[in-house]
């Protein structure tokens, strides 16, 4: 984590992007946390150690973040937005049942269709929903 934390804090120095507690709050949050969080659930941790912390810093932090190129935006659900540290390429599966997102490797560049070849294309996400191994082994356990 400690690693992850000094690679992406110098990315932002050399973009000079301004490094205030605040935003190092945040950005340490997302480095020690790969749950996919809402802004909530960041806001409900961080706020306990930053009394004076707001949504509204939380959510001007994550579009710095995210046009920094260092946060990207998952949105599984229409009614949801959760955030994540870049790292890799890969796609997402969210269980329907215990609501856990889990990341899985998948090579992204590959993914061109016919239909796009002369389009520009800027991002690109994988969504899957069901239900995880854990949860129909549970379902099993009791029918």
């Amino acid at each position: 984590m400690k690693h992850l934390y000094d690679f992406l804090t110098d990315k932002l120095k050399k973009q000079n992007i301004r490094l205030s507690s605040r935003r190092l709050k945040v950005l340490e949050y997302l480095c020690q946390n790969s749950n996919h969080p809402t802004v909530d659930q960041i806001y409900v941790s961080i706020q306990q150690k930053v009394p004076n912390l707001s949504r509204t810093t939380i959510y001007n932090t994550l579009h710095i973040l995210i046009k920094a190129g260092l946060v990207r935006v998952i949105a599984i659900e229409d009614h949801e937005t959760r955030y994540e540290i870049v790292t890799k390429d890969h796609g997402h599966f969210k269980c329907e049942k215990c609501g856990t997102i889990f990341d899985f490797k998948l090579d992204l560049a590959t993914l061109v269709t016919e239909e796009l070849i002369n389009f520009q294309i800027t991002d690109k996400n994988v969504y899957f929903k069901g239900i995880c191994p854990n949860c129909l082994a549970t379902a099993e356990d009791h029918p």
